[in-house]
């Protein structure tokens, strides 16, 4: 049917041209309250749209940073855990070392040489068993945590370094060395263990400033990630009270569009009337 086969009078054409409006405005208003979105393609706010994108984008960039500050968090926990350990057993080896100085007897003195050697093998063994997910920082593993949008962008290196009896410099006690006239042995092996807790204190301190840096940009993260969130829905979102009460307003618009059309319609009608 051509375009020109049905005339309409003119009231009726403005009537129509307004239902079609309001309907597509009804449209419009239906999306943003069942999205929650005023923009929710280029088309409804082409700035918005764009800059909301890259506002989530750089959220979720960030968001996968934090699984890796998680695991170094944890990963630097369990080398502290080792460490304290560690100073316990070297504390102990001390006291054994104490107790053979206190004593002049052979046989006492070779009981203490065996425990302060038992002692060592287990430094040994809780720095082995110090690690986390394949990286121990007790057998001078390293880690680096990401923390920028981009690889590489802002890193930090955590080192780690050898909390073995060997790595802390303490030699087993020989026994013959330890022997009754042995006093000087035992003297150098108390020494050693005083270095080594001077060190472990040291290196405590170094994986703690690291532990304080990393959870430092974790909790900046999370804060960072909320505010490009809330940027983001600042952009986008919708007032749902506004919208409601713009579909009231609109339905009311096209309630009244169609009394208004039915009346432009009667002035044709009634030419019927004089047949």
């Amino acid at each position: 049917m051509a375009i020109n086969d049905i005339s309409l009078t003119s009231g009726m054409r403005s009537n129509l041209l307004s239902l079609q409006g309001t309907s597509k405005l009804i449209d419009q208003t239906q999306t943003r309250l069942s999205s929650g979105k005023k923009v929710n393609t280029p088309l409804d706010n082409p700035t918005n749209y764009f800059a909301a994108q890259g506002h989530m984008e750089r959220a979720a960039d960030l968001s996968v940073r934090k699984d890796g500050m998680a695991e170094a968090i944890s990963m630097v926990k369990a080398a502290d855990t080792g460490i304290k350990a560690i100073t316990s057993l070297i504390e102990a080896a001390k006291g054994v070392a104490g107790a053979a100085l206190a004593t002049s007897d052979a046989a006492e003195r070779s009981t203490y040489t065996a425990t302060f050697n038992t002692l060592l093998s287990q430094v040994s063994q809780l720095a082995s068993d110090s690690g986390y997910r394949g990286t121990n920082l007790l057998t001078a593993g390293s880690q680096t945590v990401e923390f920028g949008q981009r690889t590489n962008a802002a890193t930090l290196q955590i080192s780690g370094f050898s909390a073995t009896a060997t790595g802390l410099t303490i030699q087993s006690a020989v026994a013959t060395a330890w022997s009754a006239s042995g006093n000087s042995a035992i003297n150098s092996s108390s020494s050693e263990l005083e270095s080594a807790l001077s060190f472990l204190r040291a290196k405590s301190s170094s994986l703690s400033a690291n532990l304080s840096v990393v959870t430092t940009r974790q909790d900046f993260t999370n804060s960072m990630i909320n505010t490009l969130q809330t940027g983001a829905d600042n952009l986008t979102l919708a007032d749902t009270n506004e919208e409601g009460a713009n579909m009231l307003m609109l339905q009311t618009r096209q309630n009244l569009g169609i009394t208004s059309l039915s009346m432009a319609s009667q002035s044709a009608q009634a030419v019927l009337r004089l047949f």
